[in-house]
């Protein structure tokens, strides 16, 4: 071999071994990312993974953005301006029977919250304590929270009576409450206890209506994916779900460490109290019985059928939920993967 061969063969085993060999050559998936709200302690569930290179390893290049809502998250997903996100499955639900003809509704592709964090919050003095004293009462929340928009669902499985709602901004929901311009509010568990004790009340003091605990078995937050995405690059959500599910792990293990990643985020958040939201999550709607009992990430087809038909009369949708058209669990990780959860 004379002195030329040699050095093309020389240039072409380097070429090789830097990765500029067409062979070889790796492609990055980018996948845009919406959160259901702001980044707060659950937030690490996806930022953790992401400031860890989980998804970078699995050939994702993914960005993780700020919320302002389940119904938000949906719409954004839905729109294309966003390829997956994490919403509440009942928001989810609303919109596939409420646009039965859009051409790109959202399908959920793993279960996060196994139970919904909506619940009824009231002070002790007010005398409510429990479901049945709702009856007659004034309750506020936004018109989109969760908890509102199932109350009928609530206030079904309880025999509940008439209450009066009061509409009001998020950050003005606790405030009002104190104040005693409302009776009780609805909301997630692990924001608004909290909300109310850096508002100056007391645990001891607050009075906690779950709705999973009196009757109402709804599945919460799922992630969510486009189905032009799931149709185009199945491999692609099948990374993310893996790469989320090795995070989830950790998150659930030591959430302290997790909220390090919410910090990087956004430096203002008080990372002692984001810590107690994230534990509080984890003990209220992720790590419970139901969740173990049906596996993390996953589903009961029965309890997806009724939630559904809960969900079209609560809701009054256009056209009756389809529990199938909703969810696909076939891009999950394998069940030793998921085993995630602690006793």
């Amino acid at each position: 071999m004379n002195k030329r061969h040699l050095l093309q063969t020389f240039l072409a085993v380097s070429a090789l071994g830097l990765g500029l060999g067409t062979t070889h050559a790796q492609t990055t998936t980018p996948i845009k990312f919406q959160l259901d709200w702001r980044f707060e302690g659950p937030g690490a569930f996806f930022t953790h993974p992401a400031a860890k290179g989980y998804f970078k390893a699995g050939g994702l290049d993914v960005t993780v953005d700020a919320g302002n809502g389940s119904g938000g998250a949906v719409t954004r997903v839905a729109s294309g301006a966003y390829d997956m996100g994490f919403a509440d499955l009942a928001a989810l639900m609303e919109f596939h029977a409420n646009n039965p003809d859009s051409p790109n509704k959202p399908v959920a592709v793993m279960m996060v919250y196994n139970n919904t964090p909506a619940s009824v919050m009231a002070l002790k003095k007010s005398g409510i304590a429990k479901p049945a004293d709702l009856a007659g009462k004034k309750l506020g929340a936004p018109v989109f929270d969760a908890g509102r928009r199932a109350f009928p669902i609530f206030a079904k499985a309880n025999n509940i009576g008439a209450v009066n709602w009061t509409a009001m901004d998020p950050t003005l929901r606790e405030t009002m409450l104190l104040r005693g311009d409302i009776d009780a509010i609805t909301g997630f568990t692990f924001t608004s206890l909290l909300n109310l004790e850096s508002r100056g009340a007391k645990a001891a003091d607050i009075v906690i209506l779950p709705y999973p605990d009196y009757g109402v078995k709804l599945y919460g937050n799922a992630i969510i994916a486009s189905p032009k995405l799931i149709k185009e690059n199945p491999a692609a959500v099948k990374a993310f779900l893996m790469a989320f599910t090795k995070g989830a792990k950790e998150v659930i293990a030591s959430p302290a460490v997790a909220i390090e990643s919410i910090k990087a985020r956004d430096g203002i958040v008080n990372s002692e109290l984001e810590t107690r939201r994230l534990k509080l999550a984890i003990d209220t709607v992720i790590n419970t019985p139901d969740a173990r009992a049906e596996g993390f990430g996953q589903i009961n087809a029965g309890r997806l059928s009724l939630m559904a038909s809960q969900v079209s009369d609560a809701f009054a949708t256009k056209t009756r939920v389809n529990p199938e058209a909703v969810w696909n669990g076939s891009m999950l990780p394998p069940a030793a993967e998921l085993n995630v959860l602690r006793k």
